[in-house]
């Protein structure tokens, strides 16, 4: 039996069949839940077709009001769904609830600078590739690229003294840690490298999170070889693992970063009624969102629109907030899923010379 009687005439008699999100609201007016649909009504009252006992039955049986608003097309009530859950943190919604942490690589600026995961981007000068969804899996990865080319990864206070610098220190200084002892670090905390030394590896690391350099894949492939000519397979086993690993991070970071430097264009999406809307995106988010310019007017203050967003610099990943490496996520996958969508989007130069 239908909890909500009184609710479901309201959406029957006030909703339409158009794009758009709605909210359910609860006792207190907590917010319950929040969805999306191209056809708002349809939506709303199959909640009231469920069964004792399911969940949209339960979402119903709590709700005491539903309020919706409509937008253009699909890709913008996927936007604000994704949106609104995250501020809200609605009881009922799973998916977009948590607001997911997301992993980067940072690339210290110190004078012996680290590789790092991090989860949170901040403005200290360090460059960062990202986002990235896999957290733990990121963080052994770059653990390994670390070892294998000899940078540190001791804490920032750790003091570094460059070979180049050891006259100043008589006697040298002792390794401050096991990996100095090990060969798996450069070891600037006591002086082995010069600075040129270690700056060349680190701009080994950096070609090598921008998917141009294989170097460290060699060398691992090398100490395989050399493990298994002393038949010490096991050791060989785990280097081999090590390699896969990295040869798997290297070909998600190519894809991922060609994927989001390919999400720059402005992207025309037919909508309701002829409600056409223009996105301009860079790199994955989306910087404006306009009504489709018609008339010399219209197209004018659209073109000064779109050159601010693509003309003035970007920041790159630099202050990213967790919502926004969301939406490069979902911007992403939502033209993964529907390659023929890419047939509406134009490159922002050509569209400003149109």
């Amino acid at each position: 039996m239908n909890p909500n009687p009184s609710l479901r005439a309201r959406v029957r008699a006030a909703a339409e069949n158009r794009p758009g999100v709605y909210a359910m609201y609860g006792p207190g007016d907590e917010l319950l839940y929040v969805g999306k649909s191209v056809r708002v009504r349809t939506r709303l009252l199959s909640y009231f077709r469920a069964e004792r006992g399911e969940k949209a039955w339960e979402l119903i049986r709590e709700t005491s009001r539903i309020e919706w608003k409509y937008v253009p097309n699909e890709f913008e009530a996927l936007i604000r769904e994704m949106k609104l859950i995250q501020n809200r943190q609605p009881r009922f919604n799973v998916q977009h609830k948590r607001k997911r942490i997301y992993a980067f690589v940072k690339v210290t600026r110190e004078p012996a600078p680290r590789v790092l995961p991090v989860s949170r981007v901040v403005p200290d000068g360090a460059t960062y590739y990202g986002p990235f969804p896999r957290v733990r899996a990121l963080a052994r990865t770059i653990r390994e690229l670390a070892q294998v080319l000899g940078l540190r990864d001791c804490p920032a206070s750790t003091p570094v003294f460059f070979a180049d610098q050891l006259e100043i220190f008589r006697g040298g200084r002792p390794p401050r840690c096991i990996r100095a002892d090990l060969g798996t670090c450069l070891a600037p905390c006591c002086g082995r490298p010069s600075v040129a030394e270690y700056d060349a590896v680190v701009r080994l690391a950096t070609r090598f999170l921008e998917g141009r350099a294989e170097a460290p894949l060699r060398e691992l492939e090398a100490r395989m070889r050399e493990a298994a000519r002393r038949m010490d397979f096991e050791y060989a086993s785990v280097l081999r693992d090590r390699l896969e690993r990295l040869r798997r991070f290297r070909d998600e970071l190519v894809a991922f970063r060609g994927r989001v430097e390919n999400l720059t264009f402005l992207y025309r999406v037919p909508g309701f009624r002829g409600d056409d809307r223009l996105y301009a995106i860079r790199q994955g988010r989306i910087r404006a969102a306009l009504p489709y310019p018609r008339g010399a007017a219209a197209r004018r203050r659209a073109r000064a629109r779109v050159a601010e967003v693509f003309t003035t610099g970007d920041p790159g990943p630099e202050g990213l907030r967790p919502e926004e490496a969301a939406e490069i996520l979902l911007v992403s996958r939502w033209f993964r899923l529907r390659p023929r969508e890419r047939k509406r989007t134009v490159p922002p130069e050509r569209w400003l010379q149109a």
